[in-house]
């Protein structure tokens, strides 16, 4: 019989479980993977350097094309770093709205995470039921912005526009019958408000049903127990943040450690993981759904009770409300300024973290009083846990690299950039 000699094998950058253009080179030994090298940049889209050429307005789309799974998180961390450098207060119902979709975006990018991870292992429902929900979170994206993905909603000083009083509804079609089309919109009666907390009230159950098919399931639980181990000590050496930190154990997280926003008047906990395995960080992400729920609750509640401005009333930094714009010279005059030349930044260097849905997601800003940033470095989470991956995945089957790259959450367009 033919001996088995080591091989090389590329997966992806074409493979469905490679979540984006990964090229992942596997040395192997028969099933066995011996080392994993990682290509990135086949997704490199020069955001920090297009950002130079930009004005800090201009920019703010370039954020949600980073992660494009969460965008407003992106936004966040490049918004409150321009507030840092100018110093503004951002008015407390604006804060509410961010910390409210942050949450938002944290369970639309769970909720793919766990829909492709599942995919990846060989569970189809899951995909169609996290699709479902998905559906729900990204109207209130596009009731608030005008668009599904790439809002473009926070602004320095706050955010674009107060939420709307109304819900986009179905209309009846061929496909559904007036009286179907009026089921339909029973949660869309409302404003934006109630139809988010009518979808806080199911969510839980949702989540339920998530774990019914996945929690106990024994092939679920045969794929990922044990596999992709990593310490506490060897998580925090490889720069880990987010889920795949607290999943081997350590209680780290943005909100907590070093608030930023209304956070620490928020009610929430950390969950945390034990065996740091790919279940460990599953079971960490299923209770995010969880906590981030409670945290929406606690926004619409504060925000029925407290309307107020939703952006700061500095026309150096916000343009001013299109009537007084129509109706006032000076306010014409600063509403063009603004966005033709842009607003200048005062000189200096400020650094942002977030807690993105993935990890710590950080910008450091350098401005020299220009209206374009002297320079932009992005702290993306998925970069070092991808550099992770070959001492993640040694002495693993190739079918567990597919679960090991599911359970870091990698999406490309921040790693590469």
């Amino acid at each position: 019989m033919a001996e088995i000699r080591n091989y090389t094998m590329n997966f992806g950058p074409q493979h469905p479980a490679a979540h984006g253009v990964l090229r992942l080179v596997l040395e192997l030994d028969g099933e066995v993977v011996k080392r994993a090298d990682p290509h990135i940049g086949l997704l490199h889209r020069a955001t920090e350097k297009l950002a130079e050429n930009k004005t800090f307005l201009q920019s703010v789309p370039y954020m949600d094309r980073l992660d494009y799974v969460s965008m407003m998180v992106n936004e966040h961390a490049y918004v409150m770093a321009i507030e840092k450098l100018l110093q503004i207060e951002v008015p407390i119902r604006a804060q509410y709205i961010r910390v409210m979709f942050d949450e938002i975006t944290r369970i639309l990018n769970h909720l793919l995470w766990i829909g492709a991870h599942a995919l990846d292992v060989g569970a189809m429902t899951m995909f169609l039921y996290a699709f479902r929900e998905r559906e729900d979170l990204m109207d209130c994206y596009e009731a608030v912005s005008g668009a599904r993905m790439h809002a473009a909603y926070y602004r320095p000083g706050g955010v674009y526009r107060d939420l709307p009083d109304t819900m986009p509804q179905y209309q009846s079609s061929k496909i559904h019958s007036e009286k179907q089309t009026q089921i339909r919109n029973i949660n869309r009666e409302g404003s934006l408000l109630d139809f988010i907390e009518d979808f806080t009230e199911r969510f839980p159950t949702y989540v339920d049903e998530y774990e019914t098919l996945l929690t106990d399931n024994r092939i679920w639980k045969q794929r990922l127990v044990d596999v992709g181990v990593v310490s506490p000590e060897r998580a925090k050496a490889l720069g880990f943040t987010g889920p795949m930190l607290r999943g081997s154990g350590v209680e780290w997280d943005l909100r907590k450690k070093q608030p930023y926003e209304v956070y620490d008047k928020l009610d929430f906990d950390i969950p945390v993981g034990v065996n740091g395995d790919c279940y460990d960080r599953y079971l960490v992400r299923m209770e995010e759904f969880r906590q981030s729920n409670r945290i929406i609750k606690q926004c619409v509640d504060w925000l029925r009770q407290n309307p107020g401005p939703v952006i700061t009333d500095n026309h150096k930094v916000a343009p001013p409300s299109r009537l007084s714009m129509k109706q006032n010279m000076e306010e014409m005059i600063h509403h063009f300024k603004l966005f033709s030349e842009g607003m200048h930044v005062p000189p200096g260097e400020a650094y942002v973290g977030v807690e993105h849905p993935k990890g710590e997601f950080g910008i450091y800003l350098i401005s020299n009083g220009a209206n374009k940033p002297y320079r932009l470095k992005i702290r993306a989470p998925g970069f070092a846990h991808l550099a992770a991956l070959d001492e993640m995945s040694r002495g693993h089957m190739i079918a567990d690299v597919v679960a090991i790259i599911g359970t870091q959450d990698i999406v490309f367009g921040e790693i590469d950039r």
